[in-house]
């Protein structure tokens, strides 16, 4: 196979894991769902080689996992995964605050509480989980660092198999909207100090929620 064509497989092959990466983002996959070959090369209208090369990115950024005889399937995370989520978010993520320029556009920021509050009035519980990692996104996206959004993506769709595992999602998601409204304060404010450590105080609380949820399931 030439270069050229080399290439454009594996061009391909990155949109279809950009795909599937964001319909975990979403919560449209379950974790130990089984993604079939045949549904998604039909879905998708690409190359089994191509899916099967997706499916290996995916599973290299820890999304998915192949058993043999069994085939490709949505990970599992266990409590230790949390743990490691939440200490790599604390620090993109406040990090992400204190890089950010004076002038930041904060209009993610507050399109994602918007979009929340939506949810939260339609009872759409999923919906406002989905609300909440745009925040999240947004508030990474303050540093302008492309790596950073890049990482952050990976993570937020880690964190979404990490979120199916509660079972009263209201009671879960509905209290960080609150949350949310006063980092966007805070920042409307120009109060940096205080909404990293409203935030780094937050992500300890989520933590611990799920922690003990993992720990009771496992």
């Amino acid at each position: 196979m030439s270069i050229a064509a080399e290439a454009v497989r594996s061009s391909t092959a990155e949109r279809a894991a950009n795909w599937l990466r964001g319909q975990i983002t979403e919560g449209h996959y379950k974790p130990g769902e089984k993604l079939s070959e045949a549904a998604l090369q039909d879905e998708l209208q690409i190359s089994r080689n191509s899916l099967r090369e997706a499916f290996q990115i995916l599973t290299q950024e820890r999304l998915l996992s192949y058993e043999q005889y069994k085939g490709v399937s949505v990970r599992n995370l266990l409590t230790q995964d949390v743990i490691d989520l939440y200490r790599v978010r604390t620090v993109i993520e406040c990090g992400a605050i204190t890089a950010a320029r004076d002038d930041a556009d904060l209009d993610a920021v507050a399109a994602a509480v918007a979009e929340g509050e939506r949810a939260e009035s339609r009872a759409d519980w999923r919906g406002l989980g989905s609300a909440n990692i745009h925040f999240h996104q947004a508030i990474v996206a303050l540093a302008d660092s492309p790596r950073l959004t890049d990482m952050m993506r990976g993570v937020l769709a880690e964190l979404r198999l990490v979120f199916h595992k509660m079972t009263d999602v209201r009671r879960f998601h509905e209290p960080y909207l609150d949350r949310n409204r006063e980092i966007l304060g805070l920042l409307r404010d120009g109060d940096r100090a205080t909404a990293v450590q409203t935030l780094r105080d937050y992500l300890g609380i989520a933590e611990r929620q799920l922690v003990e949820e993992f720990t009771r399931a496992e």
